[in-house]
């Protein structure tokens, strides 16, 4: 027998949440397959069997939160038969479902004392479904009886997305009385559909309204003209892909252009510790990416040592992993500053808000053609509208404002980018 524990994360995570059980008791499973996945405050992360046989207890539902080191399930010898021990996460007697019960069984159940811990007639309308405990737990939450849940599995087992079916399917009934004018909307009248917001989702959340607590939060704006680094991208994309086998986009001259102001500006890479400010010898930009579980910043190391090709590989290998749900702790942990590109989804102006201890963030939007004064002349060009949100505690206007412009005017002469790399 051996018991599935949850793993040492990283030293900042302590805990997670069971995302989804790939296995469920009574599964066959093999050394080294994977049983369960975690969600934790940036990564997700699959759990492997460390030895093989069948799948006996899981000790926790999926969304519940689990600690390192706590044992979630329990794996016993045999192979896969159908049958499992009872899962003692769903405290109630409807968790002691088998598929079918021996003969063995059957005196034992009728010798037992008259169900002492059930509730209303919970026993009675459950004791012949199957069901997962996320399943179970989540059909107690909403009052269903699982008797009255239809599901798609080929073996019955009522799974979560069957009880949340069954929840928003509309009610039948018989001549409802007309609706009151401007009640408002109840979660059992199928216009309101409750979501239990994500481990992520929620750490998002906490950790950005701490930084708008915690911080003299301040944004300064400008506009770059990108008709210069434009022509220099168009005429230069064939070629770069050609002797690199990358392409060519914005994202490396903004890393380039903040990296050389956070030379010249060097509070701007800072962090702000006690009474103390750290003053980074490093140059580490996080890059923010958007994934269908939220916001991640993986982390393009050491720009200040790195040619565009590098910074563009860099870029694209950690956007496919983000994407893949295969980023590491390491990969988004130890950041200097941040750049996030709101411009890739049309945002033409924003505010951006600082990523964790970091003391400046850099928001990029979308290219517009507008009517600019160029000289004595008025041209249509090509501008972006920039942002740099700053901790006010360590940075003054003076830094901010000048930083800003040193990357708006090597934007705007890409050709000194390209002297400094």
């Amino acid at each position: 027998m051996a018991e599935i524990k949850v793993p040492e994360l990283a030293e900042s995570i302590t805990e997670g949440t069971i995302a989804q059980w790939l296995k469920q008791p009574g599964d066959t499973v093999e050394k080294g397959e994977f049983i369960v996945e975690l969600e934790t405050d940036k990564v997700n992360v699959e759990v492997i069997s460390e030895e093989a046989g069948v799948v006996q207890e899981l000790l926790a539902a999926e969304g519940d939160t689990v600690e390192v080191g706590q044992v979630i399930a329990v794996v016993g010898e045999g192979t896969g038969s159908g049958t499992a021990t009872k899962n003692p996460v769903e405290a109630d007697p409807a968790e002691a479902d088998a598929p079918v019960k021996d003969a063995e069984a059957a005196p034992k159940k009728e010798s037992a004392p008259a169900a002492p811990i059930q509730t209303k007639e919970e026993s009675s309308s459950t004791d012949r479904t199957i069901a997962s405990p996320a399943a179970r737990k989540l059909a107690r939450e909403k009052g269903i009886d699982l008797q009255n849940v239809s599901t798609v599995d080929p073996m019955g087992r009522v799974r979560v997305q069957d009880v949340d079916a069954h929840s928003n399917a509309p009610k039948q009934t018989s001549a409802p009385a007309a609706p009151k004018a401007q009640a408002p909307a109840k979660e059992d009248d199928g216009r309101v559909k409750r979501e239990k917001m994500s481990r992520r989702r929620q750490t998002i959340a906490n950790r950005l309204l701490e930084v708008k607590q915690s911080t003299a939060m301040l944004t300064t704006f400008n506009e770059i003209d990108m008709t210069n680094v434009m022509a220099l991208r168009s005429r230069k994309k064939d070629k770069f892909f050609e002797d690199h086998d990358v392409r060519l986009g914005f994202m490396s001259f903004f890393t380039k252009a903040v990296t050389s102001a956070l030379k010249k500006y060097p509070y701007v890479n800072a962090e702000l510790d006690g009474d103390e400010v750290l003053l980074k010898q490093f140059y580490d930009i996080g890059i923010a990416v958007s994934t269908e579980e939220g916001l991640v910043v993986p982390i393009v190391r050491d720009t200040d040592r790195k040619n565009f090709a590098e910074i563009e590989a860099n870029i694209g290998e950690l956007a496919k992993k983000a994407r893949d749900k295969k980023l590491q702790i390491s990969d988004m942990t130890g950041g200097s500053f941040t750049i996030t590109n709101g411009g890739v989804f049309g945002s033409l102006m924003s505010t951006p808000i600082l990523n964790g201890t970091q003391v400046g963030i850099l928001g990029m939007h979308t290219i517009q053609k507008r009517p600019v004064a160029i000289g004595d002349e008025v041209q249509i060009r090509p501008m972006m509208y920039v942002a740099l949100s700053y901790d006010h505690r360590v940075i003054d206007g003076k830094d901010s404002v000048g930083f800003l412009k040193t990357v708006k005017e090597l934007i705007e002469n890409p050709e000194d980018l390209l002297l400094e790399s």
